[in-house]
Formats: structure tokens, C-alpha cells, sequence
């Protein structure tokens, strides 16, 4: 054994090897064995040493002194070779793993934690949790602090997300999110605030609060856009921001720009429309999946079903949301693989009342694949990958087109559905679809107006070409912004060089102008230049970075390169406010309920810029609305 190793089991052991034995409460005996007296000591006590076997006279009349220097040597010698700890170090790490996996404060003061540390490290010292609640509290200020440095110092505009939230004891959270791309055109996600906000949550409430938050950042005069959800209040939130806005004089085009409609929660409302008009025909299929959820007897009787007829066990069988309609897309989609095993269910349950008809199962069938593009569509959105903007327009222009396409189905249940859809999809987005969107796919070289041009003229070839004008004349608008003297030459290659000569880049800049098609005295934009120029061929540029095109462009494109790289960085969803509630949910569990709204904040936040999606690591929850078919396939056949 290792005299270390020794030394520590020897401070947490006592001496007695028998759980029966009567343990000799003084401390000389820790760390040593009784030896059984015989005739050779005259049947004195004696005492053997677990470290080093020496052995010592322990009776009354040898005392107990020897014991004692005895074990203070070894203590002495095992304290010489433990390296004390980092006591600073060692709480910035509790901290951090704190943040990380969202444990209570209270984890630091677990007695099993306790002695696992000091088994580590002897030298340990522990600490409160209040003293831990501080350490946490003093983190998220530093960090705070760097964030505000770094949102001060890029050179881009920010976007921002927000939405509410309701925890589990229903207390109001207000998220938001901001959206930049950094001096090294990284695009970036931060969490600025996850703030309580007690009711009434309305505009009012809402936008001055949003504004002080605004304030307290520095960044009022550097927003560019907002995402919101489409909920009533959040007009009235708009509508102040852009008051405030405009008397900072910090409103680009007059505001036109500012409102971005949530992407992801319009497609919801489009296929939840569409829904509500097929009900009656997932109605079996739901109260299906519900019966044979309901007990784990029906579950063994099912799987019994599936392999006395061969199907292949696959996946889960899911019970759907109602008010989720992904979530009914998955539970149809899981369902019908196991069609004839509902039937052959029915034959064994006499209490099934509600299998679906084969009439019932074709319409199903049709319906999840009429549905499976919007699925796609809806997960590409609420991906936790953050895309740059560019990426949305044909995603949306594709949903369009199957609708339109879906309207003219010999299938009435589809034809219905479609119809409902698009009234919903018009209400929204009408033809010309977010406008953003739209400009930020023309900054994209393998496109510019080109794949506007198509999709649009798809759609209504006598209306394409006014279409087209309009974007082109949005983003000429837009440009102009960016030509204002607020926003300099110097500053821009400054900014996007990380600190190159500046009169080099201004000769290289001369030299670009030289050889440009655009002689002096013409009046095209950089925007126009960049319009007329060929499109990038996309067989090999699939996967283009299309941030790194305009940075290795800001020269030749000075000002346009500034408005692309804000343009990109809008975030066409609110997900990523919303995805921030998830991780909430756990923060303020249902065994953090009393954690009060500035902890939880301080480590929602502190975790998010600590450590971004990178602490995504924690264990999902069992999903309690699906029965996993693979769990029963190594069950015998009765």
C-alpha cells in the first residue's frame, strides 16, 4: 500500500476490524489492530501499526504515549508529500461546474460531496453555500463585464430575440438574446439578460423594460433588428422601441427593417391551420397510441402483435401533443408502420374500441407525407446550429410552392388543408415573404437576385419582375444608410483587417477602384457592381461560407460589406430565446422552485457565455409521451 494512501485511510478508519467489536473511542487506537494476547507477552495488550506493522505495548502500564508519537510520525511524513490545494482554483471550479450543469447551490455543502474532496486532498477547505451563491454571483459580473467590452468594441450592429417565459411555479421571465458578428466576423449568440418580469405583460410593461435593459448594455444606438414572437403585446413592445429608436436618430430606413417576425411560429400557425381541418381523421390514430400507452400489459400485448406478424421493431411509438403539431406529425409517422398490428390488437382486446379503419390508415398515410417537408422545415428552424439568414428564403419559398401545389390535390383532405394554409400563410408573409430574408439571399454570391427571380416567377410569372424590383429597391434603400458619413471607410477596413496599415489597405483601395468597371464620375452603387457580376457557381460552393466571402470582400466592397454582414446576422426565429426556457427549466426546476430571479439569472447567463452550446450535455429527460418498441424486442412470445 501506498504510505499516502495508508496515511488517509488511517485518518478515516478507526482502528477496529470488526464491526462487532466494542470500538475504542481514544484516539492512540486509530490507526492500529489489537493483537490477541497470548502467553509469550505474559497475555499483555499489544497494538500493531496498519501502516508499518510495527508492533507496541498497549496496556495501562506501557500507556499510550508511544501510540501517539508513533502515528504523529507517519501523519508528519504523509503531510509532507500532500501538495496543498489551490483554494482559490478549486472554488472557481465548483463555481463553474455549478453554472455548467445547473446543480443547486446547496451541492457544495452535500456530505458526500464534502468527503469525496477531502479524500482527494486533506487540505481541503470546504465552504456554504452562501458562500458558493456569491462566488457564482461574482462570476457572472466579470463576465458581464467582458461581454459589455466586447458588444462596445464590434464594429457590427447587434440583433436581438426576446420572448417570455412562465416557469414552473409561474413566474414571468423575459429572455433576450443578442445576435452579432464579431471583429473577426465570427457570428455570435449571447444571452443579455433572463430578467423576472411580473405581470400585466403587455407592451407597455414590456418595452420600457426591454429599453432600460438597452441602456444598461450600451448598445441602444447599435441595434439593427428584433425578433419577436407573434403574440398582441409584442406590436405595443415594438412600437415604443421604435419611438425610443427614433429619438436617439439611431433607426436605420425609418425603422422599416426593425420587426422580424418570427419565422419558425408562423409556420406553426400555417400547419396548424391545416390541422384543424383533418382532426376527425387522426382522431383513431390518437386514441390508439393513448390505449395501448396506457398499460404496461397492453404495451407487452402490442409488441406481441408486431412480432407474431414479422414487423420490424422500430423507434418509438408516439403520443402526440395537440397543441404541438410536430409532435402529431411524429406520432403519425411512428404509428404507421404498425398498422396491421393495431388490427390484429383489436382482435385480442375486446375493450379496443378505437382502431382506425384501413380507409383511415390510407388518408393517415398521405397526411404524414404532406407533412413531412414542413417537419423538416420547422426542425431546420429550431436547430440549435445558428445559421446566417441567407439560408431561409428558399426554405420558405419551398413550403410556398407545396402548398400552392397542394391545393390543386385530387386528395380533399390534402386540398383542404391546403387552402386553409395558404389564407394563413398570406396573412403573414402575403407574397413577398419576409423582406430581410429576401435581401439577405441576394448577398449571397451564389444567388444574389437571380434565385429571387425564379422562385418568385414559380410562384406568378406575371407578378415576378415587380417582385424582384421591390427587393432590389429595399436593398438599394437600405445601402444608402451605409453611405452616410457616421460610417467611414478607415473605420471598416480598420475593423475587419484586425489592425492592417491603414494606408496600404487605402492604396490597395485606390488600385481596386482603378481596375474597376465602374470609372469615375459613374454613378453605380457598390451594390450595383455587385448585382451585375456573375453569380458564383454553386456545383463546388455548396457549402461556401458566405460571412467569409464579404470579409475577404471588405475591400473591394467597403460599405456593402458592413451591410452584409449585418443583414446576416438576423436571426429569422426566436428559437434562440426560446431555447434558452429549456435550459430555465432546469435552472428553476422542481427542486429549485425558491432559487430567487437574480441567481437564476447569474447562472443561466453565466453558463451561456461560459460555455454556449457546449453545455448542452446534460441528459434529456425520458420522453414520458412514447413507448420505446426497442425496450420489449427481447421479450419472449407468450
Amino acid at each position: 500500500m501506498d504510505h499516502t494512501e495508508a496515511c488517509n485511510e488511517v485518518t478515516q478508519e478507526s482502528f477496529s476490524s470488526s464491526s462487532k467489536r466494542r470500538k475504542n473511542k481514544s484516539t492512540p487506537w486509530e490507526g492500529y489492530e489489537k493483537l490477541p494476547k497470548d502467553s509469550n507477552t505474559n497475555n499483555r495488550l499489544r497494538a500493531k501499526c496498519k501502516i508499518c506493522g510495527d508492533v507496541f505495548m498497549a496496556d495501562s502500564t506501557s500507556g499510550t504515549t508511544n501510540l501517539n508519537r508513533h502515528r504523529a510520525k507517519h501523519l508528519k511524513d504523509a503531510a509532507s508529500q500532500v501538495v496543498p490545494i489551490n483554494h482559490e482554483q478549486y472554488r472557481d471550479k465548483v463555481r463553474k461546474a455549478i453554472v455548467r450543469h445547473n446543480y443547486p447551490f446547496c451541492f457544495v455543502e452535500h456530505e458526500g460531496i464534502r468527503e469525496l474532496h477531502e479524500f482527494l486532498n486533506p487540505t481541503v477547505k470546504t465552504f456554504s453555500r452562501n458562500t458558493t451563491r456569491a462566488d457564482v454571483s461574482k462570476l457572472y459580473q466579470n463576465q458581464k463585464e467582458i461581454l459589455k467590452k466586447e458588444l462596445a468594441l464590434i464594429p457590427s450592429r447587434i440583433c436581438l430575440t426576446t420572448d417570455l417565459w412562465s416557469s414552473l411555479i409561474q413566474n414571468g421571465y423575459m429572455c433576450v438574446t443578442a445576435h452579432y458578428v464579431d471583429i473577426d466576423w465570427v457570428l455570435q449568440k449571447k444571452v443579455l439578460i433572463f430578467h423576472h418580469v411580473p405581470p400585466p405583460h403587455t407592451g407597455v410593461v414590456i418595452g420600457p423594460k426591454l429599453i432600460n435593459m438597452l441602456k444598461e448594455w450600451g448598445i441602444e444606438k447599435k441595434i439593427f433588428s428584433i425578433t419577436l414572437y407573434n403574440a398582441r403585446y409584442n406590436e405595443g413592445v415594438v412600437d415604443r422601441l421604435i419611438e425610443h429608436f427614433k429619438l436617439l436618430d439611431s433607426l436605420l430606413c425609418n425603422g422599416k427593417f426593425v420587426h422580424i417576425r418570427c419565422a419558425n411560429h408562423i409556420l406553426n400557425l400555417v400547419v396548424n391551420a391545416g390541422l384543424k381541418t383533418i382532426e376527425l381523421a387522426i382522431f383513431n390514430v390518437r386514441e390508439s397510441v393513448k390505449y395501448v400507452k396506457g398499460s404496461e400489459s397492453r404495451i407487452i400485448k402490442f409488441v406481441e402483435c408486431i412480432k407474431n406478424l414479422g414487423i420490424k421493431l422500430k423507434g418509438k411509438l408516439r403520443q402526440d401533443v395537440p397543441t404541438r403539431w410536430n409532435s402529431t406529425y411524429l406520432m403519425l409517422d411512428s404509428a404507421i408502420p404498425y398498422r396491421r398490428a393495431f388490427s390484429d390488437f383489436k382482435v385480442l382486446d375486446s375493450q379496443f374500441k378505437c382502431c382506425p379503419s384501413e380507409e383511415d390508415w390510407v388518408k393517415v398515410e398521405r397526411i404524414a407525407k404532406f407533412l413531412r417537408p414542413f417537419y423538416d422545415v420547422t426542425t431546420f428552424f429550431s436547430g440549435s446550429q445558428y445559421h446566417t439568414a441567407n439560408v431561409y428564403f428558399h426554405k420558405v419559398w419551398k413550403i410556398h410552392m407545396m402548398i400552392r401545389e397542394a391545393i390543386d390535390s385530387e386528395d380533399l383532405n390534402i386540398k383542404e388543408m391546403a387552402i386553409e394554409m395558404e389564407k394563413k400563410f398570406k396573412k403573414y408573409w402575403q407574397e413577398e415573404y419576409s423582406p430581410i430574408a429576401t435581401m439577405a439571399v441576394v448577398l449571397d454570391p451564389r444567388y444574389k437576385l437571380s434565385l429571387v427571380d425564379f422562385c418568385f416567377s414559380k410562384l406568378d410569372l406575371s407578378t415576378s419582375n415587380e417582385k424582384v424590383k421591390a427587393v432590389e429597391d429595399n436593398m438599394q434603400t437600405l445601402f444608402k444608410e451605409y453611405l452616410k458619413p457616421s460610417i467611414s471607410d478607415v473605420d471598416t477596413v480598420r475593423s475587419s483587417s484586425g489592425g492592417c496599415d491603414v494606408e496600404m489597405a487605402d492604396e490597395m483601395e485606390e488600385y481596386d477602384n482603378f481596375v474597376s468597371p465602374s470609372q469615375p464620375g459613374s454613378k453605380k452603387t457598390q451594390l450595383s457592381l455587385y448585382l451585375e457580376e456573375p453569380v458564383l457557381v454553386r456545383k463546388g460552393n455548396e457549402n461556401l461560407d458566405v460571412l467569409k466571402f464579404w470579409k475577404d470582400n471588405r475591400i473591394k466592397y467597403p460599405e456593402l460589406s458592413l451591410m452584409a454582414r449585418d443583414l446576416l446576422s438576423i436571426p429569422i426565429t426566436s428559437v434562440s430565446s426560446e431555447s434558452a426556457f429549456s435550459v430555465g427549466g432546469r435552472v428553476i426546476g422542481k427542486f429549485q422552485t425558491s432559487i430567487l430571479p437574480e441567481n437564476a439569472e447569474a447562472k443561466l447567463c453565466s453558463r451561456d457565455w461560459l460555455y454556449g452550446h457546449q453545455a448542452s450535455d446534460d441528459s434529456e429527460e425520458e420522453d414520458d409521451i412514447a413507448i420505446d418498441m426497442g425496450k420489449f424486442s427481447a421479450m419472449p412470445s407468450s
